[in-house]
């Protein structure tokens, strides 16, 4: 089986914290993507400015809306054997959450 991972460590407290996230559908990754901002404690305001991103889209993706090419490419990696996952904070920090 190949696995996909996207890293997404952080410091908090000092300490380096990280935990797996399978992901299997786009809303999945929105949900991931939600705990990593939170977890850098930025608004989503701070990353579409960091990023490009309109913060409506950024939204939008947070919550599962707007992945419908994240939920293809999803299905064709599971269909090749691929296993998707995304590393997170242990504990996500949800202040200044936008």
């Amino acid at each position: 089986m190949y696995v996909v991972s996207i890293q997404a460590q952080y410091r908090q407290n000092g300490s380096l914290m990280a935990r797996q996230v399978i992901v299997r559908t786009g809303a999945d990754l929105g949900v991931a993507l939600a705990e990593a901002r939170a977890a850098r404690g930025m608004t989503q305001e701070e990353v579409a400015a960091a990023t490009g991103v309109d913060r409506t889209y950024l939204a939008r993706m947070e919550r599962g809306l707007s992945v419908h090419l994240i939920d293809r490419a999803l299905r064709v990696l599971r269909r090749l054997g691929a296993e998707v996952s995304v590393t997170l904070p242990e504990e996500a920090s949800h202040d200044g959450e936008a």
